[in-house]
């Protein structure tokens, strides 16, 4: 580690920790020049697992100290299955997902899914994991026990993004180029409705209210879309960052927290007024590109992974798309709370 790092992270803590609402509380550096994606908290085991490209790094919620590392390659997400002690971990290589023991971190086997599995999780009522291939436009349904794949629904036809399960036999699915939101069953793995987001273009970020059947999605767009589960019909827009690209909702708090790494990098956090009235209550700056997000919901506080961006190159035919690069010795995730 660099001598700089400690001196970056106290810039940051004087340019972002002003008092009041939600704010910076502290950082937390994590060695390794390379990118990241998702994170997931488990509040109960006080665990944060951070994606970062070519590990997944696992902290303690608490003291932020890291714990352990799982070797990967170009991972994504993590999802924890904690009755069975297992972790998986999405990875493009160019399409698997890592199991891993929760007590050891120790690797256990590594299962070939479809191309590009970017978003995973568990679901309690059909007790499976499913990932979401971006790379070959569907989605993989895992026996968690045999870590076998036991299913997938296939030509889903366009770009899958974020998903999410109702725990109750449902899965709910952004399709972002085509701006719409499937309705998949969980057991039959066949897609049972699809719903316009129009005028929310390219939805992203996705969590939910469960027991009022609310879906909540971040849409690059720049607005914050509210959908009725059972029905399909969106009952609240309201506008939020560009480069949405984490959703969480705190059914404790009614608080739900959209993540957006544009400009200057902000976090927006909702009340739940009632299942289609919802109040901003805050808009806190964070840092460009802070756009992925995990919420320890026994605290409220908010996890996003970070780093120090340079300057953007100019789009060339073989790059139209260019990001920001990374500076060295700069990654680390915020920690925000009141």
């Amino acid at each position: 580690m660099t001598k700089r790092l400690p001196a970056l992270l106290l810039t940051l803590a004087a340019t972002l920790g002003a008092a009041g609402g939600y704010h910076l509380l502290k950082t937390i550096p994590i060695p390794g020049d390379y990118g990241w994606d998702y994170l997931t908290a488990d509040s109960e085991t006080r665990r944060l697992y951070v994606s970062h490209d070519k590990e997944v790094v696992v902290l303690d919620l608490d003291s932020g100290a890291i714990l352990g590392k799982i070797p990967g390659s170009d991972v994504h997400g993590i999802a924890v299955v904690k009755e069975l002690g297992r972790g998986f971990i999405s990875a493009t290589d160019p399409g698997s997902v890592t199991v891993f023991d929760l007590k050891t971190l120790a690797v256990l086997t590594k299962v070939p899914v479809g191309d590009d599995p970017n978003a995973i999780f568990y679901d309690t009522k059909t007790k499976r994991v499913f990932t979401v291939d971006r790379g070959s436009k569907r989605v993989s349904a895992l026996d968690p026990k045999t870590a076998k794949v036991v299913g997938t629904v296939e030509g889903l036809g366009g770009r899958t993004e974020h998903a999410v399960s109702d725990e109750a036999g449902h899965l709910f699915l952004n399709m972002q180029d085509l701006g719409t939101l499937l309705r998949i069953d969980a057991q039959t793995l066949r897609v049972t409705d699809t719903w316009a987001l129009a005028p929310c273009e390219q939805p992203s970020s996705m969590d939910m209210d469960r027991t009022r059947h609310r879906i909540f999605i971040g849409c690059r767009s720049g607005v914050m879309t509210v959908v009725n589960s059972l029905t399909g019909k969106i009952v609240d827009m309201q506008p939020i960052g560009r480069g949405v690209d984490a959703t969480e909702f705190d059914p404790t708090r009614g608080l739900v927290y959209f993540s957006t790494g544009g400009g200057d990098g902000a976090l927006s956090v909702f009340h739940e007024d009632t299942p289609d009235k919802y109040t901003l209550v805050e808009t806190v700056k964070t840092l460009p590109g802070a756009r992925t997000m995990a919420l320890d919901r026994k605290t409220g506080r908010a996890y996003l992974s970070f780093a120090k961006l340079g300057t953007v190159a100019p789009a060339t035919k073989e790059v139209p798309r260019a990001r920001a690069p990374m500076l060295p010795d700069t990654f680390g995730v915020l920690v925000f709370g009141e």
